[in-house]
């Protein structure tokens, strides 16, 4: 094995306060929206894609309306996000410098441009990994990431760490091994590797 690929959301940090704080000050300017999102909303959508979201938070929408409420949305998150952080999971930092000793590390979320340099910006964090991609900056689906992560990087034996079961479809489009990160957001019955905390990593590599 020469690299590790993680996810994001529900399985580095947990965003949920932040991202929740932000979008509802972003929902209150938004003259066609009467809502006030909770964070059992924002624990569905987890690992979704903006225009999924879109669907879910705002059905009486047209497309269009849609999407210029997800991007105003993110037009706010961003620099929130950067500004204030989230919250990483217990030894995230130790565990990824030990990690990095033996491996080329990396992320692929289904985020918005921008979500994942923001969490290098408040956390420090980008010194441990190689490359980053999401659809907000390519289009493509979490798998066809992966993939192109390994390609661009010239990766042989990668894994994927994830939390939800769209993480595991993505890896095995991806066509690598998937790991369960099972203290984050999603519940998942088929993987390689099962992990119930970060440094467990250590264990299984």
């Amino acid at each position: 094995m020469d690299s590790i690929i993680f996810d994001l959301d529900g399985t580095l940090w947990d965003p949920r306060e932040t991202v929740l704080t932000s979008w509802n000050k972003a929902i209150e300017d938004y003259p066609k929206v009467d809502k006030k999102l909770t964070l059992d909303d924002l624990k569905q959508t987890m690992g979704k894609q903006m225009h999924e979201i879109s669907q879910i938070f705002f059905p009486e929408l047209s497309e269009e309306d849609q999407k210029s409420v997800m991007d105003y949305l993110t037009e706010i998150e961003i620099p929130y996000v950067a500004k204030n952080g989230g919250e990483l999971y217990p030894d995230l930092e130790d565990t990824l410098k030990d990690l990095s000793q033996k491996y080329r590390l990396f992320i692929v979320s289904n985020c918005q441009e921008g979500y994942i340099e923001a969490f290098y910006e408040y956390h420090g964090l980008d010194k441990y990994f190689d490359d980053f991609e999401n659809p907000g900056r390519t289009g493509l689906s979490k798998g066809e990431n992966i993939k192109l992560v390994i390609d661009r990087n010239g990766l042989q034996d990668s894994i994927y760490v994830g939390d939800t079961q769209g993480d595991r479809d993505a890896a095995r489009k991806a066509g690598v091994p998937f790991v369960y990160a099972k203290y984050g957001f999603g519940e998942v019955n088929d993987f390689e590797y099962e992990i119930e905390r970060l440094p467990d990593l250590k264990k299984h590599f």
